[in-house]
Order: C-alpha cells, then sequence, then structure tokens
C-alpha cells in the first residue's frame, strides 16, 4: 500500500466541494474548510477543480482526491471525464485523481482514464455505482475504489449509505472508500467496522446550505404534524380502541370489543371502520398491537391473546385502507412510551408492565425505547419452573377467569375482583395466585433492568386492589432491592397516546 493511502486509513476523508455558484464557492472558502476539517481529525481530502485544487495544495501536504466535474451534452459522466482533465489534476498537485468508472456513455474509456492516472505517478481511484463496475475496475489496476456514485445513476435517490456495495466490494481485496450519503457519525463508524479504508463525507460538513435544509425541513415537518391532531388506534384481545390526539390529550374516541374469531383482515376493517369519520383531521397514524411487530409485519408471541399468522402486513393492510403510511408497535411498548412521555414515568427510566388479558410489558432506558422481543417484550415470555407455561397464563385476566371456573364460579375478571371486595375467599385466593405470579416478575425485572420505576397498567393491574396487593408481596424486600410501583397515569389510553407521539416523531 502507497505512503499516501496509508496517511488516512481507517480515517475520515472531507470532501470541500461548495454549493456551486453559492457564497461559499472560492478558493479561499475551500482552504478555510479543508484547514478546519484537518484540524479537527480529518486526515484527507476531496477537493474539486483546478483553482480549488491549487489554493489547498499551497496550504497542506495532507493527502489529497482531485476531480473536475463537467456538465456535458453528450454523457451522464460528470467526474473527471477527459484526459486533459487528468493530466490538469496531476499538475495542480492531487495525490489521487478520482474518475467516474460506471458502465454508462462516456467520451473516454475507464481503461484510458486509469492509465493516464498511472502515466502522471498518481493513484487512480474508481467512483462506482455497483458491484461489477467495482471488479470491472480491479481488473484495470485501478488503486482505490469508491462507492461515489451509487444510487446517482437513474431513479430516486436514496437516503441512507449503501453499506452493501460497500462490504461487497471490500471483498475484492482493494483498498475501498465509502461515499455517498454518510450523514451521521454513527454511519461513517459502520463503513469502518465493514472495512473500509476511508471514509467521504462532503454535504454533512461543507455545506452549511444543505444542513440548514436538512434542519429546516425537519422542524417544517413537526410544525406541520404538531399543527393536526394523531390518529392512534390500540388493538388488542378485548378491545379496539381509536382516537385523535394531540400530544398527551385523547380528543375523540371509539371502540368496540375486539371479534377474536375474525382474522386481521376484518380488524383493519374495523380499526378503517372506526376512523372514517375523522378522515381529513389527522396528520400521522400511529398503531399499538399486541404481539410482534417487526418492520411492518404483525406476528403473535401468544395466539391465545389474538390468533395471528406469522408476519401479516398489518401496516400496509392499514395503509391501503387509511390512504397513507402507518407507524405500528407493540401495545404494551406504546403504552410504556406514553407512560415515559406523559404519564406515571415523567421522564424516568421505566418499565411498563400490564397485566389484563394477557400479561405484557415496555421498557425505555436512557430516553430510549426497547423494540423487539428483547427486553420486556409484548407477551411476557418468562415462564413458571413447575409448569413450563408463560407467566401471562398463570396470572392474567384470562387466568382469573380460569381459575374461578375450576372452583365452581363461572365468572370474568371484574366479577372476581367484585367478589373479592365482598371478602369471599375463593376470590381472594385467586387474585393471591396472580399477584404471587406477578410480585416474582417485578422483582426479577427489577434486578435485570435497575429502572426508577416500575408502571403497573392493564384492566387488572389497575382494578381496585391489586397494586396494594403487589406492594404487599413485596413489602419484605430491602429498600434498595424494592421495585418504586406507580400506577399507570393515562389508564387504556396509555397505548394510543404513546403511539401517536412515536408516529409523530416519524415525520
Amino acid at each position: 500500500m502507497s505512503d499516501c493511502l496509508k496517511r488516512f486509513a481507517s480515517s475520515l476523508v472531507v470532501s470541500c466541494q461548495p454549493v456551486p455558484e453559492g457564497p461559499l464557492d472560492h478558493p479561499d472558502q475551500v482552504v478555510g474548510f479543508a484547514l478546519a476539517a484537518l484540524a479537527s481529525g480529518g486526515r484527507g481530502l476531496r477537493i474539486e477543480g483546478i483553482a480549488n485544487l491549487k489554493a489547498v495544495r499551497a496550504a497542506t501536504d495532507a493527502p489529497i482526491i482531485g476531480l473536475i466535474k463537467r456538465d456535458l451534452d453528450s454523457s451522464p459522466i460528470r467526474i473527471t471525464p477527459f484526459l486533459e482533465d487528468i493530466a490538469a489534476l496531476a499538475e495542480a498537485g492531487a495525490d489521487i485523481i478520482a474518475f467516474d468508472a460506471t458502465d454508462r456513455v462516456r467520451p473516454i474509456a475507464v481503461a484510458e482514464l486509469c492509465k493516464a492516472v498511472h502515466a502522471h505517478g498518481k493513484l487512480a481511484m474508481a467512483d462506482i455505482s455497483n458491484i461489477d463496475e467495482a471488479k470491472a475496475a480491479v481488473a484495470l489496476g485501478v488503486d482505490v475504489v469508491g462507492t461515489t456514485m451509487s444510487g446517482y445513476t437513474g431513479g430516486p435517490e436514496p437516503s441512507d449509505p449503501d453499506f452493501a456495495l460497500l462490504a461487497a466490494a471490500v471483498r475484492l481485496g482493494r483498498p475501498v472508500i465509502a461515499e455517498g450519503r454518510i450523514r451521521v457519525p454513527e454511519q461513517a463508524a459502520e463503513a469502518i467496522r465493514l472495512g473500509a479504508h476511508g471514509v467521504v463525507v462532503g454535504s454533512a460538513i461543507t455545506r452549511p446550505e444543505h444542513i440548514t435544509h436538512w434542519f429546516a425541513d425537519a422542524i417544517a415537518a413537526a410544525r406541520a404534524a404538531s399543527s393536526q391532531p394523531t390518529l392512534a388506534f390500540d388493538l388488542g384481545g378485548t378491545k379496539t380502541l381509536v382516537a385523535l390526539v394531540a400530544g398527551e390529550r385523547v380528543i375523540e374516541v371509539s371502540e368496540r370489543t375486539t371479534d377474536r374469531h375474525l382474522d386481521p383482515d376484518a380488524w383493519c376493517d374495523a380499526i378503517a371502520e372506526l376512523a372514517a369519520p375523522w378522515k381529513g383531521r389527522y396528520g400521522a397514524i400511529g398503531g399499538a398491537v399486541t404481539g410482534v411487530v417487526n418492520g411492518g409485519r404483525w406476528s403473535a408471541l401468544n395466539p391465545g391473546t389474538l390468533p395471528v399468522s406469522t408476519g401479516y402486513p398489518l401496516a400496509d393492510a392499514l395503509a391501503s385502507r387509511l390512504g397513507q403510511p402507518v407507524t405500528l408497535h407493540n401495545d404494551a411498548q406504546a403504552a410504556a412510551w406514553g407512560e415515559y412521555r406523559f404519564g406515571a414515568g415523567a421522564g424516568r427510566d421505566l418499565l411498563f408492565i400490564t397485566v389484563s388479558t394477557g400479561i405484557g410489558g415496555g421498557a425505555v432506558i436512557d430516553g430510549k425505547l426497547l423494540t423487539g422481543r428483547g427486553g420486556v417484550a409484548g407477551s411476557v415470555g418468562l415462564v413458571q419452573e413447575s409448569t413450563g407455561v408463560p407467566i401471562e397464563t398463570l396470572a392474567s385476566g384470562r387466568f382469573l377467569a380460569d381459575a374461578a371456573a375450576a372452583l365452581g364460579h363461572p365468572v370474568d375478571a371484574p366479577a372476581v375482583f367484585a367478589a373479592a371486595a365482598h371478602g369471599e375467599a375463593w376470590a381472594c385466593a385467586v387474585l393471591d395466585r396472580s399477584v404471587d405470579v406477578v410480585a416474582r416478575l417485578f422483582q426479577n425485572l427489577q434486578l435485570l433492568f435497575d429502572p426508577a420505576v416500575m408502571v403497573l397498567g392493564g384492566g387488572v393491574g389497575l382494578a381496585d386492589g391489586y397494586r396494594e396487593r403487589l406492594e404487599a408481596r413485596l413489602a419484605h424486600l430491602s429498600p434498595h432491592l424494592k421495585p418504586e410501583i406507580r400506577a399507570a397515569a393515562l389508564g387504556k389510553s396509555a397505548g394510543v397516546i404513546g403511539a401517536a407521539d412515536l408516529a409523530r416523531r416519524t415525520l
């Protein structure tokens, strides 16, 4: 490897290319950007134009990737299209000369450009858009491959870096420079982890016009989103609730019983029907559902709550009915976020546990909502050692009804609480069995996550006397092991309030 390449190995290369004819499009400004970048940790530069290159070269001996951009009538090739461009860049002081190596109509063949760069004693960098172009460039003997052109040879421009192309190009054995839509430090770090020799960042550092647009657009979107309510729904095993939500306020709400004997298409129809009177009154749409949500697809963790086939495309199904994108989260996780933002959590790390038809939970740690099956997912998957069944089978609302029936009292969960309030021994025993299981769950989760507060929600969890029984079971614990338990402040609206806030954040 050449000494030039070694100087910016696994490092940042800053592209100092101002917006053409913008207020910073002058060699003196480019020199200022270049020196500031080098003083702040950059190890190389990418400079466009002969005048800019000469000025920067006079100010630093740092490695420079040089290029010339031209707009041609006869070809889409813009980056260093001619042999005379290569000669001029070499004379101006470029160490590496970049050229477009894409497979498109071009004035000069890639092989000739590469040969000319080497003839001038410089390193050749092929800017490519796909792996076949990378392979062809390596076969021609280029010294460096750049992912620069990925996403810029036709069709809509992507929003994210092409890490798949980067990883594939690295396997070819030539140094690869990651370039294109790398806008945040985490993306630059990921490029290095994937094997990039260097990472070129341009607009995010040296184009304040672009950066300003990003911030202004984000603020405008947030302003537009906040000016309209959000449509949010909570689809669970007992009820389907649809609401218009503004911040922490539920403006209007409509609900119906969830018919568990229907299928997901019918449940989607029900949500659309409930939302129909509010058409045109909301911006974003957010949803909370029991089970696992992954990329807009919905799967059951416990089919006993709702029998959902694996991978049902719920986001797409609802978007087609409602006419705009839908952001989905697990119901307990959405409720956890609602309680964190607006309820009992008050911005503190929390675990939210809902004891209802089933048992579920969500965690917000360091201000971030844990999603997926990790952490505390939709249906809590911890099991009772003696039986090997999920905890919700031993403590939920369905458990209360089943346990009561087994004792000769065929009643639902509210009736169990009513009987316990009247001192009936069988009802108190059933509640105590549920509370014993949930107490162990709270104790274990406190040890695992050490949250500032644990929030208890759900129809069973918020029923009269349940939290008091739970706290009594945990009273013997020392203060540093005892969970601080708070009742969910948002009640049955926690899921839709959390889902609405999460949906607004995607705009």
